[in-house]
């Protein structure tokens, strides 16, 4: 038996409160019993009498509880409990806690404040002035609409990395805060902020002039996506020896096609001559920081040739579903609910994969079961994170779904259980699957057998024995027994 096992039965709905109050015991796992929305006050009293701390992070996240409860755990001892009371405090009826957290002599708890969102505005305010520049700098970066006062402070904060982060080229949140007019000179004169002010500088051609030569390439990345940017400016970027700058000027709706087209070879040309790895750029050791950043960005400037969103074409996508350019193709494929018949038939049919993909993500009606199921099957996860795929955005017919279940590719296969009335011979089918995903995925069907499932709570794989102690439908003596052999 796995702890797994535990860690979803947990969290099962069906779970009777006497085996519930026995799982308050258990000192392993994530202390998810405290995030049930279903805790009674006595409940609640019986874990904070624990003074576990993996059950009181959970109890503090748990939104179903009393602001009195949070209020108390703002006070606790450990500081990884007040800082989950930081990260989870929601309004208005956590204001006492607030209160008291804002002055927590923890500083990843004050860094978890600024980043709430569910603050009161006046109380986040108050982190403006807070100490640690860490938590000016992150309060900075994610809250983009703050009271004016406040953006000021930052914005002329000493320290520098809270003015680069208040005058940002990138904030976590849309849309991206306004500067103050009078500040504007000041921020473009600092070199910290002078990327993030560029972009609200009204742009006459001295200063284009003399952005244009601007040590930072970021500076020039802003200025060449400036909307006022001279014709003769952003021809000298096409040529910048940034290779992130130049990407820039690729992605303007003035730029002409043939200087467009001179822009994509060049960038190729670059990242084909810059080597497998960033280990192979020469000098590396050399690099201050700046320059480090710049060879990454200019690196991953060919990926951003292909991939990122262009609105102008989105919103006039007919004339870009035949480019040469798949960003282009993909940025006319997001308004493919617009788009007359044939052209939806052109893109489902691009050779690079991403294209049909965004049809289906944007307007899965009109795709036809044929096409979503090849569209599917070529869809490969990308190498660094994302579990998405065209499936989610599909609605597949149950045959379609069925047929998927007995399908040789396990890609397919954890499909089927999408299918809400899949027979049960085929879910006890694929609860025995070698592969583990599979297994998962018909675990969590609302019909799954009882005998399937308790077999599936000693699964080797931890997300199928947690889907499976989830399960609803897990007989209450199962339950019962899982809970005795741990002990509880």
């Amino acid at each position: 038996m796995s702890d797994a096992a535990l860690d979803g039965l947990a969290t099962n709905p069906a779970l009777p409160p006497d085996l519930l109050r026995r799982l308050i015991a258990w000192r392993r796992g994530f202390g998810r019993v405290a995030g049930r929305a279903d805790l009674t006050g006595e409940l609640v009293e019986e874990m904070l009498a624990t003074d576990w701390s993996w059950l009181l992070t959970s109890l503090a996240g748990n939104r179903a509880v009393a602001p009195s409860v949070r209020l108390r755990l703002a006070g606790h001892p450990d500081p990884t409990v007040r800082w989950a009371v930081a990260s989870a405090a929601a309004g208005e009826p956590d204001r006492a806690a607030f209160e008291r957290l804002v002055t927590d002599p923890y500083q990843r708890l004050r860094v978890a404040l600024a980043e709430n969102h569910d603050m009161p505005a006046d109380l986040r305010a108050r982190l403006a002035g807070d100490p640690d520049p860490e938590v000016r700098q992150t309060l900075a970066r994610t809250w983009p609409d703050l009271p004016e006062g406040v953006r000021r402070r930052l914005l002329t904060d000493r320290q520098e990395t809270v003015r680069a982060a208040a005058c940002a080229t990138y904030h976590t949140r849309l849309p991206h805060p306004g500067i103050p007019a009078d500040l504007l000179p000041a921020l473009i004169a600092d070199p910290v902020t002078r990327a993030g002010a560029v972009r609200h500088l009204t742009l006459t051609a001295g200063w284009a002039a003399r952005l244009a030569g601007d040590p930072d390439y970021e500076v020039r990345r802003e200025l060449a996506r400036h909307p006022g940017l001279p014709a003769g400016v952003r021809d000298r970027l096409a040529s910048d020896d940034s290779a992130t700058v130049q990407a820039a000027v690729f992605a303007r709706e003035d730029t002409p096609e043939p200087l467009r087209a001179l822009i994509h070879d060049e960038v190729h040309r670059k990242d084909a001559a810059s080597g497998d790895t960033l280990l192979d750029h020469p000098g590396l050791e050399d690099l201050d920081d700046l320059a480090f950043v710049q060879l990454i960005e200019d690196r991953e400037a060919a990926g951003v040739l292909r991939y990122g969103p262009l609105p102008w074409v989105t919103a006039d996508p007919v004339r870009h579903v035949g480019s040469p350019y798949v960003r282009f193709r993909i940025a006319a494929a997001v308004a493919a609910a617009s788009l007359p018949p044939g052209a939806v038939r052109r893109l489902l049919a691009d050779d690079d994969p991403r294209v049909p993909e965004t049809v289906v993500g944007h307007a899965p009606h009109l795709v036809d079961v044929a096409n979503a199921e090849r569209i599917e099957r070529a869809h490969r996860r990308p190498s660094k994170g994302g579990r998405s795929r065209p499936a989610d955005s599909y609605p597949f017919p149950p045959e379609a779904l069925r047929r998927f279940a007995a399908d040789p590719d396990p890609r397919m296969r954890v499909l089927g259980p999408r299918d809400p009335g899949l027979p049960v011979e085929i879910l006890a089918a694929l609860a025995a699957d070698p592969v583990a995903d599979v297994r998962s995925a018909a675990a969590a069907h609302p019909r799954m057998p009882a005998s399937a499932l308790v077999r599936l709570l000693d699964d080797a794989d931890e997300r199928v024995a947690a889907a499976a102690g989830a399960h609803p439908a897990l007989p209450v003596d199962a339950m019962a027994a899982l809970l005795h052999r741990a002990g509880l």
